[in-house]
């Protein structure tokens, strides 16, 4: 009787590890992207980027990623020399982080960003293109 009793718990439990498990939805660290709020910024000392970390599934802003690599170059028009400071500015909505930096010239821009996501195993890597106009 004890040995009938277990193997149903035993099955129960399995079945509802099966069903929790098919319908729980993990994240991929491919699953998440930076997007420009804007594309353009006017070239000059001390202009905001503002960028938005983005989950791809759900269409979600992710708030608390914590940014760790930060590059502004002019790598597009071939002048990846061309290096700029880059400052992290405290972001105005979640999921939305805000970076100083001097725009010497006119131009193409990249800014590349390195971050983890809280909970995820892995490094989300973008490159951005931001055109500053005179």
């Amino acid at each position: 009787m004890k040995t009938f009793t277990y193997a149903r718990a035993v099955r129960a439990a399995l079945i509802a590890a099966a069903i929790g498990s098919s319908t729980a939805a993990f994240a991929d660290i491919k699953d998440y992207t930076f997007e420009l709020v804007s594309q353009t910024v006017e070239a000059g000392p001390d202009k905001v980027i503002t960028v938005r970390l983005m989950n791809t599934r759900t269409g979600k802003p992710i708030p608390n990623a914590v940014i760790f690599a930060t590059r502004l170059d002019m790598a597009p028009d071939g002048m990846q020399e061309m290096a700029t400071k880059i400052a992290p500015v405290p972001g105005a909505e979640p999921g939305t982080y805000k970076f100083k930096a001097g725009f010497g010239m006119a131009g193409r821009w990249q800014l590349s960003l390195g971050a983890k996501v809280q909970g995820e195993t892995g490094t989300v890597e973008d490159k951005l293109v931001i055109t500053a106009q005179k």
